[in-house]
């Protein structure tokens, strides 16, 4: 665990006394938090002692802005435990996901903040109710790897929500309208057309697109590249050729039989999870990876330069948008203008053995 907040004096006391970090005097001390929050001297002071009749959202701002100048929280305030960062993240069987974790991890520990690692499993704890724990241990921001801001079924209000009382987030892989926030987005659409032009270029024709459930944003952005990718291509059915399905090895497999039996020679997963599941499926249906079926899969875990045959994949830029989520929560906290927006973020096309030219 990793904390911000230099130790200092207690309560505003120590503030009084002189004895805090920083060479200004204690109503400089006062005035430098003031300042930072956006608040009154008396407002401080009232949130310095645990007095009520300060808005959760004021009272957060001075806490983040003891954190950003280097004090140390006062003795009855450490119940909510200084420096603080939240990371809510999908189950982890998914390698991709630890990956993000650890980033983020080491991003925000190099920034002196504490991560709070959050993971949802089905039938365990509910984001939202991850978010309240979150809120009650005092955290100065929470960055969202795939959460609900990824499902179009789910409302938006509990992020607006998080924004109106001021908490700086960053929400990873899934854009929504009206949150005002920073999102962090692989480029979906490239992706595909980086994974469709590479089997066209070897010959095929009959594409199959494996991936989850239709309702994730990132699953309506690569089937529209998909679509878009193969819109040229004379006699083809999409419609039959993706198949929606889960984010499993299972759904891979099961996506697997039904594109093969439509006639698909080559499928791409919607990640490497999928893929397994892909290569799982040819070698029950006793096909060669990639004589008869050419496989790319998604994101580029690790061992898929491991396997047989090692996966032709298209890499997410996972360190890069690791780090601008961290980046955009912590300028946030210090106080600093962030331009709330999406920034996408290219892929890179790995070439491995799984691919290869249609069998004439």
């Amino acid at each position: 665990m990793f904390v911000v907040a230099k130790l200092i004096g207690s309560a505003e006391a120590s503030f009084a006394r002189g004895d805090g970090n920083g060479e200004a005097g204690p109503r400089g001390r006062l005035a430098d938090l003031a300042a930072h929050a956006g608040v009154s001297e008396a407002t401080v002071s009232r949130v310095l002692n645990d007095k009520p009749g300060v808005a959760a959202s004021t009272r957060q701002a001075v806490l983040t802005a003891l954190d950003v100048l280097g004090y140390e929280r006062p003795s009855k305030l450490k119940r909510n435990s200084a420096g603080l960062i939240g990371l809510v993240v999908p189950e982890l069987t998914n390698p991709v996901f630890p990956m993000f974790a650890q980033v983020i991890e080491t991003q925000l520990a190099a920034g002196g903040f504490t991560p709070v690692l959050c993971t949802q499993t089905p039938g365990g704890v509910h984001e939202d109710e991850y978010v309240q724990m979150l809120l009650a241990r005092g955290v100065s921001g929470i960055v969202f790897v795939s959460g609900f801001h990824a499902d179009t079924r789910a409302s938006v209000d509990r992020y607006t929500q998080l924004r109106d009382r001021g908490l700086p987030i960053a929400l990873v892989n899934g854009y929504r309208d009206g949150i005002d926030a920073t999102f962090i987005s692989h480029d979906d659409v490239a992706a595909m057309h980086l994974a469709v032009r590479h089997l066209r270029d070897l010959g095929h024709t009959r594409i199959g697109f494996a991936t989850g459930p239709s309702r994730y944003v990132p699953v309506q952005r690569r089937v529209a590249g998909y679509r878009a990718a193969m819109a040229d291509v004379p006699g083809v059915d999409l419609d039959e050729l993706v198949s929606t399905t889960l984010f499993t090895i299972e759904g891979g497999a099961a996506a697997a039989r039904t594109l093969v039996e439509a006639g698909a020679t080559a499928v791409i997963a919607g990640s490497d999870v999928m893929a397994l599941g892909v290569l799982r499926a040819a070698t029950q249906l006793g096909l060669t990876v990639p004589g008869d079926l050419s496989v790319i899969g998604g994101d580029d875990v690790p061992f898929m330069s491991f396997i047989d045959p090692p996966l032709t994949t298209v890499r997410m830029d996972v360190n890069a948008m690791a780090e601008a989520a961290v980046t955009a929560v912590l300028e946030e906290i210090a106080g600093e203008k962030v331009e709330h927006r999406e920034y996408l973020f290219e892929p890179e096309l790995i070439l491995r053995r799984s691919t290869a030219p249609l069998a004439r």
